[in-house]
């Protein structure tokens, strides 16, 4: 494996990205959502103003549930298949690089540019509140942006895969759609409405470890769980043991879901 041909083909990637503007494009996105949410979260309960960051981070919370995965997915989905419509992935194939550094280098400069938004548009947000912020909040909320990103990297590995088996654009991006609905928004439902239809006889035991089979859901246990008031309010120390909520184990299964699909992407290029 070249490291310099991986490296080059992951600086194109991530200086394309920069020349688009669309790094700066979501760096702003993020920063705009995350300090509308800080100062205006409680406006409903007739509050105005930065609270604490226990609440400002459970309401970025959902924030980036629903948006980095979307983000990442419509970033990597046309990866491989986008090269192959465009006619361009025979001659990448055709120069001395391997198929896996040639994914391996494309992935690692999405990575980069998305990595980099979501750290540039979430930490314009903590220079922001740093005079508001102790030590502690500020390890919370930085912590916070670590998980953003290997949130992203976990989808941008499943937008890669789908990139690898999907015949065309059209239908790698309605697989693409199809992963946001499932992780984001169907997966949580089927787990409740087994538990409901079951009367939590069935299953209440391994529910912990069927939300590790979502990356949404590891994320979310991996930033509420440490904070009390929240988690408390969020009902998860009654469903989730404070054994699995090990910042570094979640962090292992989050790493887990980067790798596996990366994986199975590698396998099917090479065929």
């Amino acid at each position: 494996m070249e490291i310099r041909q991986i490296a080059t083909l992951a600086g194109k990637e991530f200086w394309d990205r920069i020349r688009n503007r669309w790094v700066l494009a979501v760096a702003l996105v993020f920063t705009v959502f995350a300090l509308v949410i800080a100062y205006f979260g409680g406006a409903q309960q007739g509050t105005v103003g930065f609270r604490s960051i226990e609440f400002t981070i459970a309401s970025l919370v959902s924030l980036v549930i629903y948006l980095v995965p979307l983000i990442a997915l419509v970033l990597g989905f046309d990866a491989i298949v986008g090269e192959r419509e465009r006619g361009s992935l025979d001659l990448l194939l055709s120069m001395p690089i391997t198929r896996f550094e040639l994914l391996l280098g494309k992935y690692l400069g999405l990575a980069a540019a998305l990595a980099f938004s979501t750290i540039a548009g979430f930490g314009l947000v903590a220079v922001v509140l740093s005079a508001q912020l102790d030590l502690t909040a500020l390890f919370h909320f930085f912590g916070f942006m670590l998980s953003s990103v290997l949130l992203g990297l976990a989808f941008l590995s499943l937008a890669v895969m789908v990139s690898t088996f999907a015949a065309d654009r059209t239908r790698a991006s309605g697989m693409a759609i199809a992963l946001w609905f499932f992780f984001v928004l169907v997966f949580d439902l089927l787990l409740l409405g087994g538990l409901v239809v079951t009367g939590g006889k069935y299953g209440g035991e391994i529910f912990p470890y069927l939300l590790l089979l979502n990356p949404a859901d590891v994320f979310r246990i991996l930033n509420i769980f440490g904070l009390d008031d929240v988690r408390t309010l969020y009902g998860l120390a009654t469903v989730f043991p404070r054994a699995l909520a090990e910042p570094w184990l979640l962090g292992l299964v989050m790493a887990a879901w980067i790798a596996a699909p990366l994986g199975v992407a590698a396998w099917r290029f090479r065929r």
